[in-house]
């Protein structure tokens, strides 16, 4: 059973692993299920990305995100319009963290990191906030 989730602050979810050491694990998300706060809609993963280069710089209007670290090490430093400011730094691949809507993510990555992302919208572009200074303005 994963840990408890959220809908309202970004959180570390567990998912469970099966296996043992000497074999390898296997961690897995069922479609609807109580695994995940939302239906997954889209699925996407970013690799190769450059240690020199942070993405993210967004907030999402409608979209909730699942975020997993594949391989490698992914820090996410999140922000609201306030005051909320945290780090989150996935390294385990049966670790997901829930991004709420309105939350703004700058992602840094290891040389290896690969990103699997779940969403709960299909990609939109105009839903997405670009300028912090924009986000900051609205409301929440």
């Amino acid at each position: 059973m994963p840990s408890k989730m959220t809908n309202e602050t970004p959180s570390i979810i567990t998912i469970n692993k099966i296996g043992k050491p000497d074999m390898g694990y296997i961690s897995f998300i069922e479609g609807k299920s109580d695994q995940l706060p939302f239906e997954i809609k889209r699925v996407f993963w970013t690799y190769y990305t450059p240690e020199s280069v942070i993405r993210g710089g967004h907030a999402h209007q409608s979209t909730m995100q699942a975020i997993i670290a594949v391989s490698g090490k992914i820090i996410f430093e999140i922000k609201d319009q306030h005051d909320y400011h945290q780090i989150f730094t996935l390294e385990f691949p049966n670790q997901i963290l829930i991004i709420p809507t309105m939350f703004w993510s700058d992602i840094k990555f290891s040389h290896n990191a690969v990103l699997l992302c779940l969403a709960s919208e299909v990609y939109n572009e105009s839903e997405y906030i670009r300028d912090f200074e924009v986000y900051k303005k609205l409301k929440k």
